[in-house]
């Protein structure tokens, strides 16, 4: 490969513990038959603009590594673009890399993306904001929130400061009245969270928050209806045991399009793990194909030759 490859990293991923894996990517590429330009966003605001230079001299492809919301950051630059992203599985829990079948080993996953084989994904949209796994409302923004501001000014790990924040939403227990019209038919709930995937998540069993696929052109909506904190609990453990889809107080839809509505004119939006504050009403849709990702290739399956007849 000839090209020089653009490899935007974030080193604050995992804590600042993944440092000292970036410091060897170069050294890892070369190995593997590349180069690399590596931008590491924490390096400031002069980052944004190297970026953008980076993806208009329209590279054989554009190398992200670091947490969920790092290269969902990245893959919103991307979409139509037919640049293909490659993917470092950098962050905490690397749930598109996983998706994604790509290797959790750095080495392996080099080389998947030296390879360059590619394919095209559907990415969601949630008011103009681009997400590649999920989006939610309710509890889970919430949850966030309060998880980084613990870690921000009580310096708590990042599970730590999740189950305080956890325990503490989970005391005050806040609902949120929705209004949602989808594919044309409208329904409310009274709910404490709404939960939209990039095509459709295991909801149960021991893939549970997992995708098998993501081009079937479809977003998976998720609400859970009213609850108490004993009815949390419940769909837990309909998950753990596979019939979260036959809970009572749980539904589970698939849609193009949906549109959110609310008492509230602002509401707190949590994409691929960031949080924004969003006007009212919430319009999602799917983009098929709007994004190339690269992806191991397929292993040929040697088909045996028939004897003698």
């Amino acid at each position: 490969m000839s090209d020089v490859i653009p490899v935007i990293v974030n080193s604050a991923a995992r804590g600042g513990q993944s440092i000292g894996q970036i410091a060897t990517l170069p050294a890892r590429f070369e190995q593997a038959g590349a180069r690399i330009h590596l931008i590491d966003l924490r390096g400031g605001a002069g980052r944004e603009a190297e970026i953008e230079a980076a993806i208009a001299r329209r590279p054989a492809m554009v190398v992200a590594g670091g947490g969920d919301g790092t290269l969902s950051a990245i893959a919103a630059r991307l979409v139509d673009t037919g640049i293909p992203l490659g993917v470092l599985p950098l962050g905490t829990l690397n749930h598109f890399a996983k998706d994604l079948n790509i290797p959790l080993g750095l080495d392996d996953a080099v080389r998947v993306i030296v390879a360059g084989h590619s394919m095209a994904i559907d990415v969601g949209e949630v008011n103009g904001r681009i997400f590649v796994n999920n989006s939610g409302l309710g509890l889970y923004p919430d949850i966030v929130r309060h998880r980084d501001r613990q870690q921000r000014t009580l310096g708590r790990g990042k599970w730590q400061a999740l189950a305080w924040a956890s325990w503490s939403l989970l005391r005050r227990y806040p609902f949120v009245q929705v209004r949602l019209v989808i594919d044309g038919k409208v329904r409310e709930w009274r709910t404490p969270f709404v939960f939209v995937g990039n095509n459709e998540y295991a909801m149960e069993g021991l893939r549970i928050g997992g995708r098998c696929r993501l081009d079937e052109g479809r977003l998976c909506l998720y609400v859970a209806q009213q609850p108490g904190r004993l009815g949390l609990l419940r769909l837990a453990l309909h998950a753990l045991v596979g019939r979260l889809r036959q809970a009572r107080d749980f539904d589970a839809l698939s849609a193009t399009e949906l549109v959110i509505e609310t008492r509230r004119h602002r509401l707190h939006v949590a994409a691929d793990g960031e949080v924004w504050p969003m006007t009212t009403p919430l319009r999602y849709r799917v983009r098929p194909g709007a994004l190339r990702v690269i992806v191991p290739a397929p292993v040929a399956v040697a088909v045996p030759e028939a004897g003698p007849g």
